[in-house]
């Protein structure tokens, strides 16, 4: 895969599970240095903000990272679309659909986005995640090292709950 990716994941890592994003930069970071791709950046916040635009303007892939309360099973990758919708009922203050919207709108860039959501099971105020999403973060880590790898893309697994994943 010869394309410029940005993984960003975001949250708060002092309340478990919601730092989920934030850990699986810093994990693909180590994995990405140690295997020598070169082609990947990484960022992360507690919040996206609106000059992430800029930021996701230089890349041709940016993958969201984020922790997730909805009912999936462990994790779920879906396309970002462009939206002028500041905010949605989301964790934080700007969603991802805007930050893409702005990009395109102030840069004149629309790189393919994406957001992996991991499902969290505690946001309690502590720095530590639960055992179960750890899990789910294992298995998100291990499917986007594959994409990475160059044996998936992206977009095949955009709206594809985990299972599909680890049946193929």
């Amino acid at each position: 895969m010869d394309k410029k990716i940005l993984i960003y994941g975001y949250g708060n890592p002092g309340r478990m599970d919601d730092g989920l994003g934030n850990r699986f930069v810093e994990i693909m970071e180590e994995w990405a240095k140690e295997n020598k791709i070169e082609n990947v950046g990484f960022d992360s916040n507690y919040q996206l903000n609106i000059e992430d635009a800029e930021n996701i303007s230089g890349y041709d892939v940016v993958l969201f990272v984020d922790a997730s309360e909805e009912p999936i099973d462990s994790f779920i990758m879906t396309k970002v679309d462009p939206s002028d919708s500041k905010i949605e009922f989301t964790m934080h203050a700007v969603s991802c659909s805007y930050i893409v919207d702005l990009c395109i709108k102030m840069y004149n860039k629309s790189p393919e986005t994406y957001l992996l959501h991991i499902k969290g099971y505690e946001w309690e105020f502590e720095e530590q995640i639960t055992e179960k999403a750890t899990e789910n973060l294992e298995k998100s880590l291990a499917l986007v090292k594959t994409i990475l790898m160059g044996n998936r893309s992206f977009k095949e697994y955009a709206n594809a709950e985990t299972p599909r994943f680890w049946n193929n």
